[in-house]
């Protein structure tokens, strides 16, 4: 039996928010909502960046370095497919609660952070700052590119800026 995703007790509208019930119904919603990270408020995007430092700290560091970036470029690649699909359920692009594109990008960062939690915490911190600021071009890519790629992309942009930053960073000393 297939899920009717218009039915109001299976897909949440436009203006509501998405219910656990119907975000753990699906493997792909609950990697998209960051294994539920992203219904909570405030701060979606924060608390889905902090599930996929907990997920880099307990998994992902642990793998090498040819391994890391296969999973990167896996992740990356599932997280547009999915994100278009479930936008597509929920008939909202980007839907605040869609956390996946912040855990790739983080784990990016901390892939190429000094492995001190300090600068991990400070590279969460810069991450988020990139994030939710959105400057040129994340900004531009946030609100042109459309579908999966478009909730992906605009998130490694932050993380690039991220990167940027924490190499200043380390080659000054300060980490």
């Amino acid at each position: 039996m297939t899920e009717d995703l218009h039915a109001p007790e299976t897909s949440p509208s436009r203006k509501t928010r998405p219910h656990p019930a119907w975000i753990f119904r699906s493997p792909a919603r609950v990697l998209v909502f960051g294994f539920g990270s992203g219904l909570l408020r405030p701060g979606p995007g924060t608390w889905g960046t902090l599930v996929g430092w907990l997920l880099w700290l307990v998994a992902v560091s642990r793998l090498s370095d040819a391994a890391i970036a296969v999973v990167l470029a896996l992740a990356f690649a599932v997280g547009c497919w999915l994100c278009q699909r479930v936008g597509r359920e929920l008939g909202v692009h980007d839907h605040g609660g869609m956390v996946w594109d912040e855990i790739v990008a983080i784990w990016l960062v901390l892939w190429l952070t000094p492995p001190s939690i300090l600068a991990q915490l400070i590279a969460v911190i810069i991450f988020r700052f990139f994030d939710i600021l959105k400057p040129p071009p994340v900004r531009y890519l946030d609100r042109h590119i459309r579908n999966g790629l478009g909730v992906m992309v605009d998130d490694l942009m932050a993380a690039a800026y991220s990167l940027l930053l924490m190499a200043v960073l380390v080659r000054f000393g300060v980490l």
